[in-house]
């Protein structure tokens, strides 16, 4: 069983950026898509980003163009960083792979990401 730990995140101003780590106790070489979810206070959670063993990804609308995911097999790490943050994408971040509507792995802790000035 894959386990998931997130890291990066932060507190950081408008306008700033983080660079958000998804580490896998296992290999995930094999695992062909992974993604980036978010849970912000009141919201249900949300998939913001995924990308494919091939390279293609997928990113929600309201963070294209500012966010970028990114994979190491070599590490098995999964990567997202973030640049030109709103206060909106204040959020609770997690990684794992995208099934559907659902998802493969069990939940990690989350990393904490709050942009406020």
């Amino acid at each position: 069983q894959v386990e998931l730990v997130e890291s990066g995140g932060g507190l950081v101003q408008p306008g700033g950026s983080l660079r958000l780590s998804c580490a896998a106790s296992g290999s995930i070489f094999s695992i062909n898509a992974w993604g980036w979810y978010r849970q912000a206070p009141g919201k249900a959670r949300e998939l913001v980003a995924s990308i494919t063993s091939s390279g293609s990804t997928y990113y929600v609308d309201s963070v294209k163009g500012r966010f970028t995911i990114s994979r190491d097999n070599a590490k098995n790490t999964v990567y997202l960083q973030m640049n030109s943050l709103k206060p909106e994408d204040t959020a609770v971040y997690f990684c794992n792979v995208p099934v559907g509507r659902r998802v493969g792995l069990g939940w990690g802790q989350g990393t904490q990401v709050t942009v406020s000035s």
